[in-house]
């Protein structure tokens, strides 16, 4: 599955390797990647605009990757989030106060699911 290169998706973790993992898979997919090591990077970086779909780890030192996705929400209402973690006990947090569950997937995850999950998560927020 092949995207066009237009499409540009950031990620945000704290651990280098799963940033190079994450990013080998969306340049495999033929996504643009926007790296960052915190999510107080990703913010200072001012991208949001241009970006199709976020993908935060949960679990990072300062802002964690919940806080992260409220602000992005709020910014930018709609725009595809997914949440990645390491711990399954952090995901209780995934509703949202509307009631409305986030996007999540446990490290290590299924590189095929997940990005299909992103190619979804990008057309369905087109609609």
């Amino acid at each position: 599955m092949t995207h066009a290169p237009s499409i540009v998706v950031a990620a945000v973790d704290d651990d280098p390797s799963i940033l190079r993992s994450l990013a080998y898979l969306l340049e495999s997919a033929d996504y643009s990647v926007r790296l960052f090591a915190s999510a107080a990077a990703f913010i200072e970086s001012d991208c949001l605009h241009e970006i199709d779909c976020l993908i935060s780890d949960i679990d990072m030192p300062g802002t964690d990757g919940f806080e992260l996705s409220r602000l992005v929400e709020a910014a930018r209402p709609g725009l595809p989030t997914i949440l990645i973690t390491g711990y399954p006990e952090r995901l209780k947090r995934s509703i949202r106060s509307d009631g409305s569950a986030r996007r999540t997937f446990i490290k290590p995850f299924n590189g095929s699911e997940f990005l299909t999950a992103i190619g979804d998560a990008i057309t369905h927020s087109r609609k």
